[in-house]
């Protein structure tokens, strides 16, 4: 897909989810895919290399999330991996958003991205959420909590619940059926300070592709033994 194809498709794919984008942001979102297939050849950032398909499963799908997100919002994107979905989300809105990843080699590149495509209000954070959460510069600070595809919302919620504030948000976007996710989360939602509001249901513009946008609002302080130790909320999930 030629450059003017590539930015036209994705332009009108968005006003589809009343995300309206300009002449500059789609140049940002073109020049960040060009980045990404770059990277990929030293660091493995993702398994998508068509046109097609990053503007759907990459850029539509993360801008789904924008209408939840306000700019004064103080934002955490955990488990960035390549970027998704705050970089995109930086891009349209100029989101306040902090990239939060495992694998500091990978936020590296994240870096070096955010400087060639000139973004501001958005900063990389390197550790594991299980430490990172219990350290007070970052525990109970933030607006909203964001992830894609991180982990099973039973793991989950014990990475971003902590995050949030009381009053907060975690969005978390997920693929396919979450009924049982669902209800093997419930009582870990709740332990941690969480109560699930809505769960809007989409499909991606142009395509078949069904995802699940799911709220959760921090009703309570999160106890204070949580998050567990590194390994333990996968190892040994809330039941």
């Amino acid at each position: 897909m030629k450059e003017e194809e590539f930015k036209k498709v994705l332009k009108e794919r968005a006003f589809k989810i009343d995300v309206n984008l300009n002449d500059k942001q789609l140049n940002q979102f073109f020049m960040y895919k060009k980045l990404i297939l770059e990277w990929n050849e030293k660091i493995n950032l993702t398994a998508i290399k068509d046109d097609e398909e990053f503007i759907n499963k990459h850029f539509i799908d993360s801008l789904t999330i924008a209408k939840y997100i306000s700019k004064d919002n103080k934002v955490i994107d955990i488990g960035t991996g390549a970027g998704f979905p705050g970089i995109p989300l930086n891009i349209y809105d100029d989101s306040n958003i902090i990239l939060f990843d495992s694998l500091n080699k990978r936020l590296k590149v994240l870096d070096n991205m955010i400087e060639k495509l000139g973004l501001v209000n958005v900063k990389t954070l390197h550790g594991r959420a299980e430490e990172i959460f219990k350290n007070k510069l970052y525990r109970e600070k933030f607006d909203i909590a964001i992830s894609r595809a991180v982990a099973n919302l039973n793991v989950l919620a014990e990475f971003m619940i902590p995050a949030v504030k009381v009053g907060g948000y975690c969005i978390c976007m997920k693929a396919g059926n979450i009924e049982k996710e669902l209800e093997d989360a419930q009582k870990a939602v709740e332990i941690l300070g969480g109560g699930i509001e809505k769960i809007d249901k989409i499909i991606l513009p142009d395509t078949d592709i069904e995802r699940n946008i799911l709220i959760i609002k921090k009703i309570k302080d999160t106890p204070s033994k949580f998050p567990r130790k590194p390994g333990m909320p996968a190892k040994d999930p809330i039941k």
